[in-house]
């Protein structure tokens, strides 16, 4: 795809339709005029993502004075290219698979239109519509200044945008990071899709090829597959998600298997070539080679932070390969400095830019005599989803990592089909399982398998949160029927596990003592 930012005649996200335009006339708007900048600033942002947004909004209503600078599009990934449009269309392809299971609740569909265009249209709409929010009228109105354009540090207090120059008293990094391919002969002249461009197809693939079985390559490839597209799902591990629990990562393949998608387990892929109109993919497995002939290849693996362009260097902020180097604090090495978001943390979440960003308001514009009274990103327990159906989410440990902390954990798992609500909607394959410290209630990680696995494992990161403990779980009302019910059922499993022969011998004797009193 041409550079749109290189070239003002190719529009910045494609399509070019009335949508896309709503979307750049909010987030990079048109003949926008950078405003004259201020003598100084509390607060220069660099970076107008999740983690940079929420930043420039915290700091100009606490009545700083803000400067956000943006080359691209405001809203960065998530709004353009990541949450946003994905959860769109996988709500689409939800929706395009409830009519294939219509019959079980009495439905019956025997021939049906379907509109891959009219699907990525109304993501499109629904997009534009959510730009709003993160639009550069809005942060105007918020009061900070908006600077549409590079920015380029050219000392430790001063970045420069365009001819203009902005001192700060504290700057922010908040440019976070790109979809990065493999290196992989012949993939670059053959051509690829990623999340950054996937979105901007109108024509469903015939036939599509996903390299990589993280949280990205599932979700599309569910989606692509139900929307009608062959798919193949390329992965060196022999499983999909091999970052998460295996029984949680079984039950969707299960699913994927069920909607069609075929898996190359345990491949490496050793080239990729165009074969007419056709594109090929080469790999071997167990030392055989192996190709699979696609119309489309989507790449799912791999982030590159974004930190070209930035003067680094003149700023006195170290990187290396994994982003911009911070302290727990989220301080660079340049003490006026901070960063926040994927340029500078493992876990690249939204909600997790959102909660850094919280952290470098604390520290980054208020006093803290001696380091006294400073928030780290230690104190963040950190929850994240897969959105395919069903949904995996997880907070805290795995098992396996509590153990190599040394931390003796009692593992309690409640399987969806023993709860009433799961059954009646017709999503009992699941589970809902939460590790406590041994002899304690203290919950140290939990991971659901449900089709709403998200929204409930909330209650378990307020819990891990306030330190509630998972009896406290087991003693909260929760409606019935619902699927939350899971874990006051896990809790339940925890008391009666514990509930020892002793005890019930002891309890037997008091009650049959109690008749004859």
């Amino acid at each position: 795809m041409p550079d749109a930012l290189a070239d003002p005649q190719v529009p910045l996200i494609q399509p070019d339709d009335v949508f896309n335009q709503q979307l750049i006339a909010n987030v990079h708007p048109p003949g926008w005029k950078n405003p004259h900048p201020a003598d100084r600033y509390n607060l220069v942002v660099v970076g107008a993502g999740t983690a940079g947004l929420v930043t420039a909004a915290v700091a100009a209503g606490l009545g700083a004075r803000v400067a956000l600078v943006e080359k691209h599009l405001m809203g960065g990934d998530c709004l353009n290219v990541g949450c946003v449009p994905s959860k769109g269309i996988i709500r689409a392809a939800r929706a395009w698979s409830a009519v294939g299971t219509s019959d079980e609740f009495g439905i019956s569909v025997r021939e049906s239109e379907r509109d891959f265009g009219a699907v990525m249209e109304r993501m499109r709409r629904l997009r534009a519509t959510l730009s709003r929010v993160d639009s550069v009228q809005r942060f105007t109105d918020l009061g900070v200044d908006v600077f549409v354009g590079q920015g380029h540090f050219t000392g430790k207090d001063a970045i420069q945008v365009g001819d203009q120059t902005l001192r700060f008293r504290r700057a922010a990094i908040c440019t976070g990071a790109r979809a990065a391919a493999p290196p992989i002969a012949g993939l670059e002249e053959t051509g690829y899709l990623t999340n950054e461009t996937v979105f901007s197809l109108t024509e469903c693939p015939r036939r599509l090829a996903v390299i990589g079985a993280g949280p990205i390559g599932c979700e599309l490839s569910q989606a692509f597959a139900r929307f009608g597209s062959t798919v193949t799902l390329i992965e060196r591990a022999d499983h999909i998600l091999p970052r998460e629990d295996p029984d949680a990562a079984a039950i969707v393949q299960s699913q994927m298997e069920r909607d069609g998608i075929s898996f190359a387990f345990g491949a490496t892929i050793t080239s990729v070539e165009q074969r007419g109109v056709e594109k090929v993919i080469h790999y071997t497995h167990d030392g055989e080679a192996t190709e699979v002939v696609v119309d489309q290849v989507l790449v799912g693996v791999g982030r590159a932070p974004n930190v070209e362009g930035l003067g680094l260097l003149e700023a006195g902020v170290t990187c290396d390969k994994g982003g911009v180097t911070v302290s727990g604090t989220l301080r660079t090495s340049n003490p006026k400095i901070f960063a926040a978001g994927d340029i500078c943390f493992p876990f690249k979440f939204t909600h997790t830019a959102d909660a850094m960003a919280q952290i470098v308001i604390q520290n980054a514009l208020f006093p803290h005599p001696l380091g006294l009274g400073q928030t780290t990103t230690d104190s963040l327990i950190i929850p994240w989803c897969t959105y395919t159906e069903p949904e995996i989410a997880h907070v805290g440990l795995y098992e396996s990592e509590a153990s190599a902390r040394g931390i003796e954990v009692e593992t309690f798992t409640q399987t969806l089909d023993e709860v009433d609500r799961a059954v009646l909607d017709g999503e009992q394959e699941g589970f809902a399982r939460v590790h406590v410290e041994k002899g304690t209630d203290t919950i140290v990680g939990a991971t659901i398998v449900a089709g709403n696995a998200g929204n409930m494992i909330s209650e378990v990161t307020l819990a891990m949160k306030t330190r509630a403990g998972l009896s406290a779980i087991g003693s909260t009302i929760h409606p019935y029927p619902t699927q939350a019910e899971a874990l006051r059922k896990v809790a339940n499993l925890m008391r009666k596990a514990r509930f020892s022969s002793r005890q019930q011998s002891i309890l037997k004797r008091w009650f049959r003592w109690t008749l004859t009193s």
